[in-house]
């Protein structure tokens, strides 16, 4: 006797998504169902191509209609479709989710956190973009190995708007394709903030799943321009391990959770948590401290996002302009399973919290 799509969904019915603590069917992810005498096969439409629950998800699907399929092939198509309560409007309207990273201090590797974050994301499959919102000292043209190139520009609806250099998959703005290389940017606040403004408004970003936005070290006119500028889906926070660290960063994630700015916190990334010889990957040497970021975390009830290594060749990627992330080892795991995470963490919170709102501040 041949199933129907119905008896298919009941079954379905039973499967969870562990992170949004539903099931598939109510959460509309069971999708292009089709039957015939000899097979079965549907879609699941998962919430980001970095989800690290795929398989979990799949043999949960294999488990909840083996009782029912009576010898048909079972064929699941596991896609996914990156999901956003942004509403649509003039600024960024279709840019699915900005994630703002920050931290409380200069030197704990926010900008090589989000340059690999960005990477290991856009590698998944998602559209990805970065804003290098650190007007006075820009790392993305460095990290992407693109100092010397120039963003073109395009008229638009009577409009100039720039284009953003592509590298690795990554669409990428930063002051420093603006600017000489070796020149100081020498500009009061408001001048830095209304960079940041032309980079959200008068840029061609076009689709994106994630928009980075790398903010300066601390808490300045930048930040306060960024949350008054677009809503921003959430904030992830990096520090290193040590007790000074720790203490500019909770002032950081502060800034994030006054009632005046409510930014949702994605999580807490530990960078440099241990040393790893390249020789020796199985051994950590805990130079900073050791879990200074996870306890951090559970200090302030959000997630912990995952540990970052001090390896050489994350320096070395860096400087060459290569990300450590496209380089197989220990630092390729570690950026991937974090961007697992923070895409975990977006799906999470876009599912269980209302939108955020632009800032209005005097």
């Amino acid at each position: 006797m041949k199933i129907t799509e119905k008896e298919v969904l009941q079954a379905l019915s039973k499967v969870q998504d562990p992170d949004l603590k539903k099931d598939l069917v109510t959460l509309g992810m069971i999708q292009n169902i089709e039957i015939t005498e000899e097979a079965l096969s549907f879609s699941v439409v998962l919430t980001t191509p970095a989800c690290p629950l795929k398989e979990i998800i799949k043999n949960d699907c294999l488990a909840a209609l083996e009782p029912i399929v009576f010898g048909l092939k079972i064929s699941i198509d596991m896609t996914s479709n990156v999901t956003s309560i942004r509403s649509k409007s003039m600024i960024l309207p279709d840019v699915k989710n900005i994630i703002a990273v920050a931290s409380g201090k200069g030197g704990v590797g926010k900008s090589t956190v989000t340059a690999n974050l960005a990477v290991s994301l856009a590698k998944t499959g998602a559209s990805v973009g970065i804003i290098d919102a650190d007007i006075f000292g820009p790392s993305m043209p460095t990290m992407f190995d693109c100092e010397h190139e120039q963003p073109n520009m395009v008229e638009e609806n009577g409009k100039n708007m720039l284009i953003p250099i592509e590298k690795y998959g990554v669409k990428i703005l930063s002051i420093g394709f603006l600017t000489p290389k070796d020149n100081a940017i020498i500009w009061r606040g408001p001048m830095a903030s209304s960079a940041l403004k032309q980079f959200i408004s008068d840029v061609k970003w076009g689709e994106l799943d994630y928009l980075l936005i790398d903010l300066p070290p601390g808490t300045s006119d930048i930040h306060l321009t960024l949350v008054q500028s677009v809503p921003v889906t959430g904030a992830v926070i990096v520090t290193t391990p040590q007790k000074v660290a720790i203490a500019d960063a909770q002032k950081g994630l502060s800034m994030f959770k006054q009632p005046q700015i409510n930014v949702p916190l994605l999580g807490v990334v530990e960078n440099m948590a241990y040393f790893t010889p390249e020789e020796l990957p199985d051994n950590k040497y805990y130079l900073f401290g050791k879990e200074g970021g996870k306890k951090m975390a559970e200090k302030y009830e959000i997630p912990f996002l995952g540990e970052i290594p001090l390896v050489q060749s994350i320096r070395e990627s860096g400087d060459s302009g290569y990300p450590a992330v496209m380089k197989e080892g220990v630092t390729e795991e570690a950026f991937n399973e974090l961007a697992q995470s923070v895409a975990r963490q977006v799906a999470i919170r876009n599912a269980s919290k209302e939108k955020t709102k632009i800032v209005q501040m005097n």
